[in-house]
């Protein structure tokens, strides 16, 4: 009906949200081939990866792992049978980002039947699947699980599968370290391993997928022969610029495409809310915000995400 509209979606830091003129969850920016990171931002955001691999972050008020504990001693006795770990990352059925995902498969749950023959195929690879931690959020857990999808199906009674339901707060970071290659539908955590230089298949359409950072076939046969190529080499070759586009990507869209609203924010005690600090109404003045001025610059010149100006030397 030709209204502006703006969306806004969280961002991945705290008191940080992305707001755009397009579709939020898709969380398309515009990064140019030639944005290169210099040392200060290549420190900034390796401190904000040191704290994020610790578990020690908060999204939308929501602080996901309260610990992050290790691999025990019987898992690692498990997978020391098995010649090769792929870990498989789910997403939450309901979020909102699904309507971007859904393209290869018609949902997340379509994409895991078609994953599960895959898996009964290769007896010789641990398959170890993560669900993902929002999914038994309190006020806000999914009716349609990956749990009871692993119950319906049996998956857990297969002997080269190991399940970590949502609220088991096992490092995904030490797992991905140990993985030949790792699985993803759509959920961030992908986009964190190509980071970290291994090669990630997607099922689902990720927001970052169209920056050259994972592999996404655009058919289910697709996936299927990409995800055989990758169990059966020896030696997986992952593209150069996968990892450096990943590094590029993640920071310009942490510290530029989401804007910091810290100055007027702050913790809640209930877990999934924040509150408005007390502040000046001068501070809500473009020139005294860069959140204010990206938002007030983008409604005046129509920019569709709206982005602050960095100063980092």
């Amino acid at each position: 009906r030709q209204v502006p509209v703006v969306m806004h979606e969280v961002g991945y830091q705290s008191f940080s949200g992305f707001f755009t003129t397009e579709e939020a969850t898709a969380r398309e920016i515009f990064l140019d081939d030639s944005y290169q990171l210099n040392e200060a931002q290549e420190a900034r955001l390796q401190e904000y990866l040191e704290q994020r691999f610790s578990g020690s972050f908060t999204m939308a008020g929501i602080k996901f792992w309260p610990e992050m504990s290790q691999l025990d001693a019987g898992f690692l006795e498990k997978a020391g049978g098995f010649k090769q770990i792929v870990p498989v990352f789910t997403n939450v059925i309901f979020d909102t980002s699904q309507l971007h995902a859904n393209v290869v498969y018609e949902d997340m749950f379509v994409w895991l039947d078609d994953l599960l023959s895959l898996i009964k195929g290769h007896p010789e690879t641990l398959f170890v699947i993560r669900a993902h931690p929002d999914e038994m959020r309190t006020g806000k857990a999914s009716h349609e699980t990956v749990d009871q999808w692993v119950k319906l199906n049996q998956v857990d009674q297969l002997e080269n599968v190991v399940f970590f339901h949502a609220d088991e707060f096992i490092s995904s970071y030490e797992l991905i370290g140990r993985a030949k290659f790792m699985i993803v539908y759509n959920s961030s955590i992908g986009l964190e391993g190509a980071l970290l230089g291994k090669a990630v298949l997607c099922g689902g359409q990720a927001w970052y997928a169209h920056y050259q950072t994972v592999f996404f076939p655009d058919t289910p046969a697709g996936f299927r022969e990409k995800a055989e190529e990758l169990l059966g080499t020896d030696q997986i070759v992952v593209p150069g610029e996968f990892q450096r586009n990943a590094r590029r990507l993640l920071y310009y869209q942490n510290f530029m495409a989401a804007l910091p609203f810290a100055d007027f924010l702050d913790r809640h005690s209930l877990r999934g809310f924040v509150r408005m600090r007390k502040f000046k109404v001068a501070q809500l003045l473009p020139a005294q915000s860069p959140a204010v001025e990206a938002i007030v610059r983008g409604l005046e010149t129509g920019e569709k995400v709206f982005t602050i100006k960095e100063e980092l030397e």
